[in-house]
């Protein structure tokens, strides 16, 4: 997944958090705290969706960075829908199978989809929300006392042990790790 001027990020520089928003004025504000202290301690950006860290391209202007922030042009598909060609590689029974179901292989398999996802839609939103979590603990905290074991608290969905495991570290950390974790801890 590529990053587009919409796509929501924070940025830390050290232990404190720098900026949060779309992609865009994200850059802007990075740009401007590199430009007051460009020796100052590294950035790290994430994108909040799942943990991982961007690169945002920062060189040029401000409308050369939006430029390269742009949505890239739609490929083949029907876009309107935001339909996308890809290809799916299966036995020949299961093409078959497909084949024969009303509406065709597409149709079908869109449902059986459909299906799988409300199916373990709670499960999903428990996993995206541990893997984002550990993503960014491993970059912000992975060398604090007690990482190990609040990430272990973190799979195992134990809030209580993770809160006192990750009490003590920076209060910008915690709050962009406590929110991207929330999910994993529903009841």
């Amino acid at each position: 997944m590529s990053v587009t001027a919409e796509t929501l990020c924070t940025a830390f520089r050290g232990e404190r958090r720098l900026a949060a928003g779309d992609a865009l004025s994200v850059a802007r504000a990075l740009r401007a705290a590199l430009d007051a202290e460009p020796d100052g301690p590294p950035v790290l950006v994430f994108d909040d969706a799942t943990g991982k860290a961007v690169d945002l391209d920062l060189r040029g202007s401000d409308e050369e960075v939006a430029w390269r922030l742009a949505p890239p042009p739609r490929g083949p598909g029907r876009p309107k829908l935001g339909v996308v060609a890809r290809e799916v590689t299966l036995l020949p029974r299961h093409w078959d199978w497909l084949n024969a179901q009303p509406g065709g292989a597409s149709v079908a398999l869109r449902k059986l989809v459909d299906e799988a996802r409300k199916g373990n839609e709670a499960k999903d939103r428990v996993r995206h929300a541990q893997e984002a979590a550990y993503r960014v603990m491993l970059e912000l905290a992975g060398d604090r006392p007690g990482y190990e074991e609040a990430v272990r608290a973190l799979y195992a969905a134990d809030r209580t042990r993770f809160d006192a495991l990750t009490a003590d570290w920076p209060a910008d950390q915690l709050g962009y790790v406590r929110t991207l974790a929330a999910d994993a801890f529903a009841d």
